[in-house]
């Protein structure tokens, strides 16, 4: 819409040729919007995720990417693993990558 009211402007003008970065204009507030929208809030939660992964401790309650919820009860830190409770007698190893938040002690 808006390249059509520039070659309307254009052609009004007799044709004579515009700035470049008149013409570049709407594509460069493209990309600055889609910067703002997209790519930072993303970045933004990846980085919250890896501070989330980093601060693991025995006794939290974690929800898994599976739905499984669970008690930290021991780490693998050799292989990158976390020991998860999710029942009596019941410990899985998985990775920690694999936990998609930690839930309020309370919950």
């Amino acid at each position: 819409m808006f390249s059509f009211i520039l070659l309307m402007a254009s052609s009004a003008q007799g044709g004579k040729p515009q700035n470049v970065l008149f013409q570049l204009l709407p594509m460069l507030l493209i990309l600055v919007i889609f910067y703002f929208l997209l790519i930072l809030p993303q970045s933004k939660r990846q980085k919250q995720q890896k501070a989330m992964l980093a601060n693991l401790q025995k006794g939290n309650r974690i929800l898994t990417a599976g739905g499984i919820i669970g008690t930290i009860v021991g780490f693998k830190e050799k292989d990158n693993l976390l020991i998860v409770k999710i029942d009596d007698n019941v410990k899985v190893d998985m990775t920690r990558s694999a936990v998609a938040q930690v839930l309020k002690e309370n919950a």
